[in-house]
């Protein structure tokens, strides 16, 4: 798993929400979080399982909406940050979180109806049995996020220190098929790269957001898309 002992040290844990989610970053999180609703909703009363569920901003929102969730980590460091903002929203008694590893979780077959992971697949070196683990526990849905090959992305990639696994289409649907899922909806956002949003004001970022959002619309922006997200349901 590519930077599994980065996202373990308790100082990036620490900074981890303010470096990528504050200011411009913002923008990048309203997207995701509408993503996942929009893929899960109704969440009340529903069973959820969160891989790499990292500080909890998708697991706190759920349990928020009324989901039974359960919020997996590898990093011991990550899940600290996450039961802090559980507690400060008082939702502990609402939701779980777990150190697991998700090559191997630790559930029975069909035990939730519902398992997603966000920016967990760009770093995933065996996605095939991932995958497969999520549609094991799964008894429903399955949703999750890739990175797009062929796409500006693929230029980014160069610049990162750990680089990200990118995805055709081709090969997610490979992949989907091989783990016993049927793709329900796909989504495709043309976007410039996220660390750039990152590093603007929140009123530039949000300027910038729209006119990225537009070209999306256009004939261009499913061809140049740069992310992804992947919604499926259990045969």
């Amino acid at each position: 798993m590519k930077g599994q002992e980065w996202y373990q040290a308790d100082e990036v844990a620490e900074e981890y929400e303010d470096k990528r989610f504050s200011g411009g970053g913002q923008v990048i999180d309203r997207r995701e979080k509408e993503a996942v609703l929009d893929a899960l909703s109704p969440v009340e009363d529903r069973r959820v399982l969160e891989i790499a569920c990292g500080t909890g901003r998708f697991t706190v929102m759920l349990a928020d909406r009324g989901a039974e969730i359960v919020g997996m980590d590898i990093s011991d460091a990550m899940l600290g940050e996450a039961r802090e903002k559980a507690r400060a929203a008082d939702l502990m008694d609402h939701l779980e979180f777990t150190r697991g590893d998700a090559a191997r979780l630790p559930f029975p077959d069909d035990h939730f109806d519902a398992v997603f992971a966000m920016r967990f697949f760009h770093l995933a070196d065996t996605p095939a049995s991932f995958l497969s683990e999520m549609c094991r526990v799964s008894r429903d849905r399955v949703f999750f996020d890739t990175f797009r090959r062929y796409s500006a992305r693929s230029l980014y990639n160069w610049l990162l220190p750990m680089g990200s696994r990118l995805y055709s289409e081709t090969e997610v649907e490979r992949l989907l098929s091989g783990a016993g899922l049927r793709l329900e909806r796909a989504a495709h956002d043309f976007r410039l790269p996220f660390g750039f949003y990152r590093e603007l004001p929140g009123n530039v970022a949000e300027a910038i957001w729209r006119a990225d959002t537009a070209v999306g619309r256009t004939p261009l922006g499913p061809p140049l898309a740069s992310v992804s997200y992947w919604d499926a349901r259990v045969l």
